[in-house]
């Protein structure tokens, strides 16, 4: 605590007394009474204590869960359908078109497998949950497929070559 001035006059020396935590309170207008409900009519909060006449607010124990909005969908289940919202446990495929598939095979060749790909550096299976194969452009050359999806355009562009598709399961991890 700061010392006290002596001072010369007796309305210097008042103002100069000391300040404790005592004396500290909220500014005026700060705080407010809190309402005092079910007083009766002539309180202004009386009879239904400000819950209104019936329904679920107006019983006691009253506690609505989090999130809930009175029976509207609420956030949490209205977010996923809003544009640009990202999917937490979004897969990663590997995309393959037709046109490309020939490309990873040796002349002699005529089997494209997973492994294959892999081996191949294409992509690394830690990182990729599988491999999608799209039907842009043509392929010329027998080939025999392993994927895990492969496209309605894409599946008839090789077997139309001679060629034959197989599906793998959802992932191979």
């Amino acid at each position: 605590m700061a010392q006290v001035k002596k001072s010369s006059t007796k309305k210097e020396a008042q103002s100069a007394k000391r300040f404790g935590l005592a004396d500290l309170k909220p500014a005026k207008g700060a705080t407010r009474n809190s309402l005092r409900v079910g007083r009766g009519r002539a309180s202004g909060a009386g009879k239904t204590s400000n819950r209104g006449h019936n329904g679920e607010g107006q019983r006691s124990g009253l506690s609505s869960k989090r999130g809930f909005e009175g029976g509207q969908m609420p956030l949490f289940r209205r977010m996923p359908r809003i544009d640009g919202f990202e999917l937490v446990n979004q897969r990663k495929w590997l995309e393959l078109n037709v046109k490309d598939l020939a490309e990873y095979l040796l002349p002699d060749e005529d089997t494209l497998t997973y492994e294959k790909l892999e081996q191949l550096g294409v992509f690394n299976s830690r990182t990729c949950d599988g491999v999608r194969i799209l039907g842009n452009g043509e392929i010329k050359r027998k080939v025999v497929v392993e994927a895990h999806h492969v496209t309605a355009s894409a599946k008839q562009k090789i077997e139309a070559a001679g060629g034959q598709v197989t599906l793998l399961g959802a992932s191979t991890k």
